[in-house]
């Protein structure tokens, strides 16, 4: 292996701890629930997406072939963290705030997270026969 391409695995490592530090961080110190969500999000989005690169092209140098672990770990965090995120957000908006104090979604119809209907609480006292 050449030693720019050393450099450059260790870039992407580098850069991948960076974003890790800044959503550590981010996490730590905003203030709002959905401030703190977002950070750490796309932290592991992108900081752990930048390490399965960096492995992925020390594999493929050292002449072991394509790495097919690291591209389906890269492809769950990337279809995972994102939807994670939403439902997180989404209960939180559900739980904290009334929907007669949610702005206008502007689309001329309700927020989807207050219209949805809840199934009805089972009878458990009375049971149907």
């Amino acid at each position: 292996m050449t030693f720019a391409l050393e450099i450059v695995i260790a870039a992407f490592l580098v850069a991948g701890g960076i974003f890790g530090l800044i959503g550590s961080y981010g996490l730590l110190r905003l203030r709002d629930p959905m401030q703190r969500l977002h950070a750490p999000t796309k932290a592991t989005t992108i900081g752990v997406g930048t390490a399965l690169v960096a492995s992925a092209f020390h594999l493929a140098l050292q002449g072991q072939g394509v790495s097919w672990h690291e591209l389906m770990i890269a492809i769950f965090l990337l279809l995972t963290a994102p939807v994670s995120a939403l439902f997180l957000a989404k209960t939180h908006i559900f739980r904290t705030f009334p929907k007669s104090d949610l702005p206008d979604p502007g689309t001329g119809t309700p927020w989807a997270t207050h219209d949805a209907a809840w199934p009805a609480k089972p009878d458990r006292i009375n049971p149907p026969s």
